[in-house]
């Protein structure tokens, strides 16, 4: 069995990958809070932006902890179509769950149908990112842990979800995101433990692309996209401020003498 090393560069990738997925859910929360307060293409709009927020961060969060991710006696390598699949991936089920919610009648169907999707969809995710790995050997599952880790991503999606629905201050936002953040980390790091390889050793050149050549310049991008994402919607007015900055400008009626 090789020795896997889920932080290879110490605390940097679990502390940077946890960061990236606060701020995917914390923008994906005002962006849900924004979009129950809209209607037609304002809304669609924003529940766009809020999946693309929430996905991208959970991505980003997967593949920024993956750079710390070794296993002694074999190099390792990611192959570059299953990676970007695995973002899509990411994109759609986080987008199918968000709409669920910002379009449902019935609230406590769309919330369970929508956590449920998200959550497939992140474990779906993260156990397509570990499929993209190539290495030397034989990677196998606890199915124990994978369960539990899929239990992890429901549970977490669900409550992000409900958060979008009942919490509107930007201080309980940030508090959920916090949370949010913990429950997406402690999901991917179960699926990790889950994880064993059996090294068989050979000097053949590994197909596919090193974390460094790939991984880490599109985490980069990614986590760009949202830091400017987040400026937009901070300096966004909300739809009550827009109301209240039209009352402002319609002109006095005088009244007739």
């Amino acid at each position: 069995m090789g020795h896997l090393d889920h932080a290879a560069l110490g605390w940097l990738t679990p502390a940077l990958s946890y960061a990236m997925a606060c701020i995917g859910a914390a923008l994906g929360l005002r962006c849900t809070v924004r979009a129950l307060a809209a209607t037609g293409r304002s809304r669609r709009n924003w529940l766009v932006t809020a999946a693309s927020a929430i996905g991208t961060g959970i991505w980003t969060m997967h593949f920024v902890a993956m750079l710390g991710f070794g296993v002694t006696g074999t190099d390792i390598r990611y192959d570059v179509p299953l990676t970007l699949l695995s973002l899509l991936v990411a994109m759609v089920v986080v987008c199918a769950g968000v709409f669920a919610v910002g379009y449902g009648r019935d609230r406590g169907r769309a919330l369970f149908l929508g956590g449920l999707t998200t959550g497939l969809g992140v474990a779906s995710m993260h156990y397509l990112g570990m499929a993209a790995v190539r290495l030397h050997g034989d990677v196998t599952y606890d199915p124990v842990r994978v369960g539990l880790s899929v239990l992890i991503a429901v549970v977490a999606a669900t409550a992000a979800l409900w958060a979008a629905l009942n919490i509107k201050s930007p201080v309980a936002v940030t508090i959920a995101s916090l949370i949010m953040g913990a429950a997406v980390s402690s999901m991917h790091y179960t699926g990790m433990f889950a994880v064993s390889v059996r090294v068989t050793p050979s000097g053949e050149a590994l197909p596919g692309a090193t974390a460094m050549q790939f991984i880490f310049p599109l985490a980069v991008g990614l986590g760009s996209y949202l830091f400017l994402t987040s400026a937009f919607v901070a300096l966004s007015p909300t739809a009550g401020e827009r109301e209240a900055s039209a009352s402002a400008q319609r002109p006095v009626e005088s009244v007739a003498p």
